[in-house]
């Protein structure tokens, strides 16, 4: 995206005056990302939040110091990694250094140690690796917003297990928080919904949920995957956009709900209780966790399922 950026040096050499630079700014057609980088402002409103972060952040490493490398929930962008109500107003920088960190309008520095290995290169930009990117924004970022971006990482195979725990040195601050949060991050979680309602189980202290799992009825007939299951208790959270991709060419989204009613349906004859959650209900998460528990209880004073489960098991 480097190519959207105007760069104050090169505008002077073409004629331009600063100020007519910064008239350009103040009449609003050019939007300033950094001193001395610029973007034209109708360019700058026609990309999506994640987009016009990562032109902030090329603008910014563009003049950054030659050791400063893109990290934190910037790195993150880059890499494509899913966020959640994870805040993109300042570019984030990492310096191998001990002091020097500093916190600007639009950006801010962190000075950590930063070995070499820690560090690749990305579109031409320096950035973090995938698995320390995870470990730095599970250190920075609250559970469920961290949970979020490990799980994706994960999922699309950016990372494993074993590059995230090789990324985390064991001096690191909040190492115990970091571990914790490492060790519940899981590749079969499918979309930031399914990732922030497994952080829903974990603070309302539900037990843990299996994922993905594949259900059979007693005469081996494919019931569905589901997104949680318990024991004698299935789970699926609700998002619209789950329903939108699984529209075939030349149906409509109400015969995929229609054909889900009849999964749920079966589900439920083979034993399993079944409850559901929108991605609206996620804000009022008490609301999910007594649903739950409900359920829960149900399945423990009924007969267990007739059914058959396939797991699917937990990436490395």
């Amino acid at each position: 995206m480097g190519e959207f950026i105007i760069r104050r040096a090169e505008a002077l050499r073409r004629g331009a005056t600063d100020r007519e630079l910064q008239r350009q700014c103040r009449t609003g057609a050019w939007k300033r990302l950094h001193p001395g980088r610029f973007a034209h402002a109708a360019t700058f409103l026609d990309l999506d939040v994640n987009a016009r972060h990562r032109l902030a952040a090329e603008a910014v490493l563009d003049v950054a110091s030659p050791e400063a490398v893109l990290s934190h929930q910037s790195a993150a962008v880059v890499h494509g990694f899913d966020l959640w109500n994870t805040s993109l107003s300042r570019v984030h920088l990492t310096r191998n250094r001990s002091f020097g960190g500093s916190v600007s309008p639009r950006r801010q520095v962190h000075s950590v140690p930063l070995p070499p290995e820690h560090v690749t290169t990305l579109d031409g930009l320096r950035v973090t690796t995938p698995a320390r990117t995870v470990v730095d924004l599970a250190a920075t970022l609250g559970f469920e917003q961290a949970l979020v971006v490990a799980d994706h990482a994960l999922h699309t195979r950016a990372v494993t297990r074993a590059t995230l725990a090789a990324a985390l040195a064991p001096d690191r601050k909040h190492a115990g928080r970091v571990r914790r949060l490492l060790d519940l991050a899981d590749g079969r979680s499918e979309s930031v919904g399914e990732s922030r309602s497994r952080a829903l189980f974990v603070r309302d202290q539900l037990p843990l949920p299996d994922l993905q799992a594949t259900l059979h009825s007693e005469g081996g007939i494919r019931l569905g995957r589901v997104d949680f299951l318990l024991d004698g208790v299935v789970g699926e959270f609700d998002g619209r956009v789950k329903y939108g991709r699984l529209v075939p060419d030349g149906e409509r989204p109400s015969d995929v709900l229609w054909a889900e009613k009849g999964r749920e349906d079966a589900i439920r004859d083979a034993g399993w209780q079944v409850v559901r959650w929108t991605w609206d209900e996620l804000t009022t998460p008490g609301v999910v966790a007594d649903r739950v528990r409900r359920a829960v209880a149900r399945a423990g004073r009924a007969e267990p399922p007739s059914g058959r489960v396939t797991r699917t098991p937990r990436p490395a």
